[in-house]
């Protein structure tokens, strides 16, 4: 049995909007799209499911749609239906968040303890319609970026569209480097900046061979970088590395910017 994509649903605009979008990407996988609903009353929690159901099939009515209402906390609600879903889609706000957030607690919450990808639906509505045929994928040195780099690959495929994978790295203060990096600049760092793009992308692109793959390496902070990447692009996707000992993820500054202020969807991918 095919596993679903799950997706929260509060009654929320943000909610709805991502219904909209997850409702769209189980009909571009073929996949089950399950619509959790975290409530005490019935009467309300009935209803909130029944106005996203409605929504889900205007927008996917082939894709097989099922439903549940939680009565557990919203956040460890969703991350025990992640333990066995394609992905989590969460709005980017929802009922119980300050007008002043700039992402909902729960959402947070989620994304940092999730065993699965976890999608935060935000940005324009043009950025979360897919109009702009790019996906971003975040690349960083070491091992935290190849699940999120199949993942990417993944959704570059089945939308059609082009893979954008940026490095973005820093030399330090005062030296004169290139992507390639001098043999001095090696020794304070374990592999040049167009190695670590090229590594991260070799093996994941052989199984997608008929990908249109971009490489930008970028010298400046992760943050900013990701940032203007993810200006024209309809999917950012990042990966975050488990925490040893604990349960949960490394979501790190950089996440944790992005989640709050990227103009598309957010994608964090953890680490296999």
């Amino acid at each position: 049995m095919t596993i679903p994509l799950v997706v929260g649903v509060d009654g929320s605009e943000a909610s709805l909007e991502a219904v909209d979008w997850a409702a769209a990407e189980a009909a571009r996988h073929g996949i089950p799209l399950h619509l959790l609903h975290a409530a005490a009353g019935e009467q309300e929690a009935s209803r909130v499911i029944s106005a996203a159901s409605a929504r889900a099939g205007e927008i996917a009515p082939a894709a097989r749609l099922s439903s549940e209402i939680s009565h557990e906390d919203a956040a460890s609600a969703l991350v025990g239906q992640g333990r066995n879903a394609f992905a989590l889609v969460l709005g980017s706000r929802g009922l119980g968040d300050l007008a002043g957030m700039l992402l909902g607690s729960v959402s947070l919450a989620v994304a940092a303890r999730a065993d699965c990808p976890v999608i935060v639906v935000r940005g324009s509505p043009e950025h979360r319609a897919g109009r702009f045929g790019n996906v971003v994928v975040g690349i960083e040195d070491g091992e935290g970026s190849g699940t999120a780099v199949d993942f990417a690959l993944r959704e570059a495929d089945v939308r059609g569209c082009r893979l954008v994978a940026v490095h973005a790295w820093s030399a330090p203060s005062g030296a004169c480097t290139t992507p390639q990096a001098s043999s001095w600049f090696l020794e304070a760092h374990r592999r040049p900046p167009a190695q670590v793009l090229d590594d991260a992308l070799r093996h994941p692109a052989e199984r997608y061979r008929d990908a249109a793959v971009s490489r930008r390496l970028i010298e400046r902070p992760a943050r900013p970088a990701l940032l203007e990447a993810a200006s024209t692009a309809d999917l950012l996707v990042v990966g975050a590395r488990r925490r040893l000992g604990h349960p949960g993820l490394q979501l790190g500054l950089i996440n944790h910017a992005l989640l709050h202020h990227a103009p598309c969807p957010v994608a964090v991918v953890p680490q296999m």
